[in-house]
């Protein structure tokens, strides 16, 4: 049975494999080094951790590494990052040399291969699937075809921390990595703060202290960013205020300016790859033609990247007529707040779009994974994601969900390994 064909039957027929509870709270008391506390995330967080795996033809993964490699051969030309940039803050201008943790290259796989559907640069889930992976097992030949075999989590932990190395001496070509601040905005009440407790353990376990900080924790003196009486060497972003704009991140603002830490992903990475306005050039044939990007890379942005402009008054005809075509995002929106599909568009709703800054993306379905839940075969929809550094996968996960986003909110559903042929 062709690779492909086999992803797919096994996406339709396979709810045997699943996740071995009691190897997952092991793994997870090791990971957090706390016992007792996956049943206590079971309770808290419900659906953030998808029973279930997602089966992926290996064709669609080398698919998506060359969506990535095109993007990075575009951000790569100067003509592109002058227009990128022309709509960005004045802080995504100032140059750094790091190349930013965990980029999110978020597809919809169809049955001509996969769509990117959006870039993010603070893509969360990544500890926390290495232990849903580790804690599942293959049940049958053909699951064994793509079962990866035993999830090597203080391997892949490595590379995570190696990554993070990697970023400091980038811009610190000397200097060891002895202090991370892992910052959010009140970082207890983030619905992904397990995953702040997983790398602060992880970090610890290499050595390196990572203390966990909401923006206005810190200070500076003398040029060194400080936070709980320590000196941070590098910080791991993961705000939503992508361009340290809000009074709250003041300091943050000024030490990423003044070069006091180094910021991973900055604000120049969100400017170059996960504005939303980006797409809007990444399938522009005209745009592309006219930046010089060669016909190979022209050819895979043009069927990959589904067609994406921004909502103007302009054009407000034209966009609410094809509107059931559509699916609308806000350019400065995450985490699929303010999301709408075009077919459940209301006049009032479209009227307040109209009067904000979104984008208009042709619609482009999400994959399906049938699972029996409540007795009945229920259809899901899956969204993958490609962590991706340095224009490499580093990993591959799944959301699992019904409506119409990735809400977290789906029993049965959450974060998802990938299983794939060697």
């Amino acid at each position: 049975m062709p690779d492909e064909t086999l992803a797919e039957f096994l996406n339709r027929s396979c709810q045997c494999i699943a996740v071995d509870r009691q190897k997952l709270e092991r793994s997870l008391a090791s990971g957090f080094g706390e016992p007792g506390y996956y049943a206590r995330l079971r309770e808290s967080h419900p659906n953030l951790l998808a029973d279930f795996p997602i089966f992926v033809a290996r064709e669609h993964i080398a698919a998506m590494q060359a969506v990535i490699d095109a993007i990075e051969h575009v951000v790569s030309l100067e003509s592109y990052r002058e227009a990128v940039l022309a709509w960005a803050p004045a802080i995504a201008r100032h140059a750094g040399a790091s190349h930013g943790v965990f980029f999110g290259y978020d597809f919809h796989l169809t049955t001509d291969g996969p769509r990117l559907i959006e870039v993010n640069t603070n893509a969360g889930g990544a500890l926390l699937l290495q232990h849903v992976a580790a804690a599942q097992q293959a049940c049958c030949r053909e699951v064994g075809d793509f079962f990866p075999g035993p999830n090597g989590i203080e391997d892949m932990e490595q590379v995570f921390v190696d990554m993070f190395r990697d970023e400091l001496r980038a811009q610190r070509t000397d200097d060891e990595l002895d202090c991370v601040a892992i910052v959010d905005e009140e970082p207890q009440a983030q619905y992904l703060s397990p995953e702040f407790e997983l790398f602060r353990e992880m970090f610890a376990s290499h050595g390196i202290e990572a203390i966990i900080a909401d923006p206005r924790d810190f200070e500076l003196q003398d040029n060194r960013l400080i936070t709980d009486g320590r000196t941070v060497d590098l910080v791991y972003n993961r705000l939503t205020d992508f361009y340290l704009e809000s009074p709250a991140c003041a300091t943050l603002r000024e030490a990423c300016e003044s070069g006091a830490a180094v910021f991973t992903p900055s604000p120049r990475d969100h400017a170059l790859y996960a504005n939303k306005r980006n797409l809007s050039v990444l399938s522009d044939a005209d745009a592309l033609r006219n930046m010089g990007v060669p016909d190979d890379v022209f050819q895979t942005l043009s069927v990959a990247v589904p067609r994406t402009v921004l909502v103007s008054a302009d054009d407000a005809t034209a966009l609410w007529a094809e509107r059931r075509h559509l699916f609308f995002k806000p350019v400065s929106g995450y985490g699929s707040r303010g999301t709408y599909k075009g077919a459940k568009l209301t006049k009032k709703t479209w009227l307040s779009i109209l009067q904000s800054d979104y984008v208009a993306q042709a619609l482009v379905p999400p994959g399906e994974r049938l699972l029996i839940t409540d007795g009945a075969m229920q259809a899901f929809k899956v969204d993958i994601r490609c962590y991706v550094y340095r224009g490499e996968i580093q990993l591959l996960g799944a959301r699992i969900y019904r409506g119409q986003t990735t809400n977290f909110r789906t029993d049965g559903g959450g974060l998802a390994a990938v299983f794939t042929t060697p």
